[in-house]
């Protein structure tokens, strides 16, 4: 009996091995089959979209920026002091001007990604100064973890996209790291990634960077860099993002304008109203790009959550957090634009239950909205400080269900089966029939990091954890990291250009 399991272990490897392989090279970005689900009728989305018009119209929001202000002013919206008052008027001519999808390239033609329409796009997470994995526990994020996740986000089939700041390496200088983090990107992966926003000169040198791989003029025609302008909320934009936004507009790549909500703190405690809050801050930055470049890719960004209001900390995987996501990804189809929001979230500091039971919770709405563009989509731990290792892979086994699920009911002829229906007698079974044996392989989503052996046999081979296998699949993944080619002249003019900025930046003490 041992021997016989023993083989049947060595054989599930093997054709698991057999799958890896082939699953890597068809890295496929999902469409959404699957129907949209609607939270607001039309009466109660003309009554949300219509508050926040009248919060710009009358509250208006602020830009920390005098040249961000300038432009305002020479296209008709009115300003005092800072805030700026946009005419609802105003507001739907300049947001009609973005388009309602583009494609982003990558270094690889066939990992180009679509943002909008039907079309969604798994990507890291992002931002976080810590690392956790089962061997040395939470830590400060360094250069190579933020190689590591690179590497392991090029491996996944259900990752289209690299990201950006998958986690901060602290080990690198902070006026610089900008550029390491965006050489690894292209070094270590051939898919689509971001740019950084810290600065408008962060953003610039991103620019300057995408233009040393695809081109000047391949960059205009469709945007290398999607790349993550935050909103101060309530209702700021401030001097940094703004110049990062300029940049990046002026040279017509993506950016997400992205409220950062905690209702209760930044946000009101009523749902409905942290909606119409979102929806005018998300507009006042979509408008201003614009007005910028006409025809800039921008994605309407929405991050949103509560807080806990007898501790004050913030609360991930909320039923409140997802009603406030299917409301935004309305609002944002309403003005015809890409959508960004959801993600993995967790407030919990390892990968246990709780991270699991919180990041389904958010990503089953992403998905039932229609996310276009879902950051942090795996590797999110402890409210987003830090990046988890286990986590990560964790994750990915979800967003392949998730990609399954999306391609919703199939009833073509072989999805209907109706040979074997008429076949097969009562006496019988489907386990051996021809349309079986044509779709053993591919006919079921089966993650290979979840356990369904029986309880002995899971005993037998070490009665270990999800955390736990997924340690040692992150281990085998990254030690057969193959990294995608990269023309040595473009290389070693990155290299030469990341040599001259490192000289030319200056620390901000």
């Amino acid at each position: 009996m041992g021997r016989q399991r023993t083989r049947e272990r060595h054989g599930r490897e093997a054709r698991r091995a057999e799958a890896e392989a082939d699953r890597l090279v068809k890295m496929t970005q999902p469409l959404h089959n699957v129907p949209t689900y609607e939270l607001l009728d039309e009466a109660g989305l003309e009554k949300i979209d219509q508050a926040a018009l009248e919060i710009l119209s009358e509250v208006g929001v602020d830009f920390y920026d005098e040249e961000a202000r300038d432009i305002l002013r020479q296209h008709g919206v009115r300003l005092k002091g800072d805030t700026a008052f946009f005419d609802p008027a105003i507001v739907k001519e300049y947001a009609a001007k973005a388009p309602s999808q583009f494609t982003q390239i990558a270094r690889n033609p066939a990992n180009n990604v679509v943002i909008g329409g039907n079309h969604i796009c798994f990507a890291p997470v992002y931002g976080p100064p810590f690392v956790h994995d089962l061997d040395r526990g939470r830590r400060d994020a360094t250069l190579e973890d933020f190689q590591n996740f690179v590497k392991l986000a090029y491996l996944s089939p259900y990752i289209h996209h690299s990201g950006g700041t998958i986690v901060e390496p602290t080990d690198e200088p902070a006026h610089t790291r900008h550029l390491d983090m965006i050489y690894s990107h292209i070094k270590y992966s051939d898919k689509a990634f971001m740019g950084s926003v810290m600065s408008a000169a962060n953003a610039a040198d991103s620019v300057k960077m995408a233009e040393i791989v695809f081109g000047a003029a391949a960059i205009q025609e469709n945007p290398a860099l999607l790349s993550l302008i935050n909103i101060s909320s309530p209702r700021r934009l401030d001097d940094r993002m703004l110049g990062a936004l300029k940049v990046y507009a002026k040279a017509r790549q993506a950016v997400i304008i992205t409220p950062f909500l905690f209702s209760g703190a930044m946000a009101p405690v009523g749902i409905a109203g942290t909606l119409v809050q979102l929806h005018a801050e998300a507009l006042s930055g979509i408008v201003f790009a614009q007005m910028v470049n006409p025809g800039t890719p921008v994605v309407y960004g929405a991050f949103q959550t509560n807080i806990d209001l007898q501790s004050g900390a913030p609360v991930f995987g909320s039923p409140e957090s997802q009603l406030t996501l299917y409301g935004a990804a309305q609002l944002a189809r309403r003005y015809k634009l890409p959508f960004r929001s959801g993600g993995m979230f967790a407030s919990s500091k390892i990968p246990d239950s709780q991270a699991a039971y919180e990041s389904v919770m958010v990503m089953l709405p992403a998905i039932l909205a229609r996310v276009n563009f879902v950051l942090h989509a795996a590797g999110w731990l402890e409210g987003g400080l830090t990046a988890g290792y286990e986590k990560f892979v964790l994750d990915c086994q979800l967003l392949g269900m998730y990609q399954k699920f999306m391609q919703g009911l199939d009833l073509s002829e072989n999805g209907m089966a109706m040979e074997s229906l008429r076949t097969v007698p009562t006496s019988g079974h489907h386990l051996g029939t021809d349309h079986t044996m044509q779709n053993f392989r591919t006919a079921f989503y089966r993650t290979e990091l979840f356990d369904y052996n029986s309880f002995e046999q899971w005993q037998e081979e070490g009665g270990l954890s999800a955390a736990q296998r997924a340690n040692a699949e992150y281990k085998k993944l990254l030690a057969s990291y193959q990294p995608p080619e990269l023309d040595p002249t473009v290389d070693e003019a990155l290299q030469a250009f990341m040599t001259q900025r490192k000289a030319e930046i200056k620390p901000e003490y």
